[in-house]
């Protein structure tokens, strides 16, 4: 017997019957054959940590646009918090871990630099509007490699729907969902205190109350409802108070902390940098690098959708500075 199918076998007499197992996926896109060692879950994680999309997370922003700090989240850090949430609640609801996992890593694949704000400047701008999850599967299912990652469909649904109006189709992707959400929450206060855009005193009492004082006890408090909730419910919830008390904790950040706080006050210049890129690109798009316009069918608005969501922060500004300032002429030229 492969390790693959003992580990398949393996899945099938702990997991519980609201798992999805990897011998039951509904597939790849394109049909290959099976790993001897890894399960089909196993593979499509494997996949995203090996991605370029996945290593550029680490200098994407999470909410504070270039930070002086080493401390602060970045989309990678983030990623990695949500994974391990993810994993925490999966093996404690005997659920997949390994396809919670591939979903958790991949989710935020398609993120814009600089955050949201570069989301909302895409998507004012770009004809029919951007979302970074459906941004997110356009990485894994074409932009990656140039054929993209040929993941299962239930990673791809998880990545799909972590976020808007409709729920992922398995327990799995519901789980990341939450998860997202718990880390988010969590770590922005750490970072906003940090940061000294909030003090611990400006947080609502009665929700540090119900939820704990530190990080770790406000995340311990939601991972465990979370889970106890989501064991008698058999759906993955939370109990109306610890849920209240969470969602509560968030309207509190948007009104202090991602609207209009100091932690917000590059972003109109983060804004400019991206709609000013993608006029620029629209104008020239024989500096599109050829992949992306080959990937798009020659749709230039979106190769250059593509190739500015893709960039980094760091990227983005190097490319604002060579679009729209003057470069230094005649560097390496000997002098008569």
């Amino acid at each position: 017997m492969l390790i693959r199918e003992e580990t398949e076998a393996r899945e099938e007499r702990e997991l519980s019957p609201l798992a999805v197992l990897s011998k039951n996926s509904r597939g790849r896109m394109r049909p290959e054959p099976e790993c001897a060692v890894r399960t089909c879950f196993q593979r499509d994680r494997d996949r995203i940590i090996h991605s370029k999309a996945f290593r550029r997370l680490k200098h994407k922003t999470q909410v504070f646009i270039s930070p002086e700090g080493d401390h602060y989240r970045t989309r990678l850090t983030h990623t990695l918090e949500v994974a391990q949430i993810a994993r925490t609640v999966a093996r404690a609801l005997r659920l997949n871990e390994d396809l919670t996992e591939a979903i958790a890593l991949g989710h935020d694949l398609g993120h814009t630099p600089f955050g949201h704000t570069g989301e909302e400047a895409l998507n004012s701008i770009f004809p029919g509007g951007f979302r970074h999850n459906e941004q997110s599967l356009r990485v894994v299912d074409v932009l990656e490699q140039g054929t993209g990652l040929n993941l299962t469909w239930e990673v791809r649904d998880g990545i799909l729907h972590h976020t808007g109006p409709e729920k992922p189709g398995t327990l799995e992707g519901c789980i990341v969902r939450r998860a997202d959400r718990i880390a988010y929450i969590n770590h922005d206060i750490d970072d906003a205190l940090r940061a000294g855009i909030i003090a611990f005193e400006d947080l609502p009492k009665h929700l540090i109350n119900i939820l704990g004082r530190t990080h770790s006890e406000r995340i311990n408090t939601m991972v465990c409802d979370l889970i106890q909730a989501s064991r008698e419910a058999g759906e993955i919830t939370m109990s109306p108070r610890i849920g209240k008390a969470t969602d509560e904790l968030r309207a509190f950040l948007f009104e202090r902390v991602y609207v209009g706080s100091r932690a917000k006050s590059e972003d109109a210049k983060a804004r400019h940098l991206i709609a000013e890129l993608y006029r620029h690109f629209l104008a020239h798009p024989e500096e599109l690098p050829a992949e992306y316009r080959e990937l798009a069918g020659g749709n230039i608005p979106r190769a250059t959708c593509d190739y500015i969501a893709g960039m980094t922060d760091r990227f983005a500004r190097s490319e604002f500075l060579r679009c729209f300032l003057p470069q230094s002429w005649g560097q390496g030229l000997l002098l008569d």
